[in-house]
């Protein structure tokens, strides 16, 4: 996988997803989503995907390896996949060169047709869909950005998220005053590890209503 200058590894973001309210059957963005790392694995856990499902092991090579267990675990893996899940997934970057990092990877994936990747600002985000999930690994300190530039951006994520009351959002961070930065407290703080680099998982909850029909949804 292609990777920007500070990327997710692949284990923690699909363990970020299963710790969200995200389920496949909810749109699910990530605004500033790097090479695609969370909606790359968003995309397997909808359709049942098993990590390393396409890939080749040096294990298989072995000749102590029973080659026929491992065709029939992997055949029991496909059977289990459900390609023709619909779903709702996308990703947006600032950097144009970070989306075509993301595209190759969804198509070395064989995920290109089921995420939509595009350029735009985070405080451009707007949806009128309902109870989604935003989940985001934001630049920060440590990450990319110096402290001024982290503050406005924070700033500009509250007021930009705000709208969209009935969406959850889980944001990725080492800032310890990202909620004041961001304007609201967040319903629940999760504290990981990104390597060697503490950082909480900010939980902000969205209001439940009715699902629209897809006829109603833009």
């Amino acid at each position: 996988m292609e990777k920007g200058g500070a990327p997710i590894k692949e284990n923690m973001a699909a363990a970020i997803l299963l710790l969200s309210n995200w389920y496949p059957d909810k749109p699910l963005i990530d605004p500033t989503c790097g090479s695609g790392t969370f909606c790359i694995e968003a995309a397997m856990v909808g359709q049942n995907r098993a990590p390393g499902l396409y890939r080749d092991f040096l294990f298989e090579s072995w000749p102590w390896v029973d080659a026929h267990q491992v065709r029939s675990l992997r055949n029991e893996a496909k059977d289990q996949l459900n390609e023709g899940i619909e779903l709702d997934i996308s990703g947006f970057d600032i950097d144009g060169r970070m989306i075509e990092f993301a595209k190759r990877n969804a198509k070395a994936a064989h995920l290109e047709n089921v995420i939509k990747f595009k350029q735009m600002r985070l405080q451009d985000l707007k949806s009128s869909k309902i109870n989604g999930v935003i989940v985001s690994n934001p630049p920060y300190g440590t990450r990319l950005l110096d402290d001024k530039k982290v503050d406005i951006l924070y700033n500009d994520m509250g007021k930009a998220y705000a709208p969209l009351t009935t969406w959850s959002k889980f944001i990725l961070t080492s800032d310890e005053q990202f909620e004041k930065k961001y304007g609201k407290v967040a319903d629940k703080k999760r504290k990981l590890y990104n390597g060697t680099l503490r950082v909480d998982l900010y939980h902000y909850f969205g209001e439940r209503v009715k699902r629209q029909l897809p006829s109603e949804e833009k």
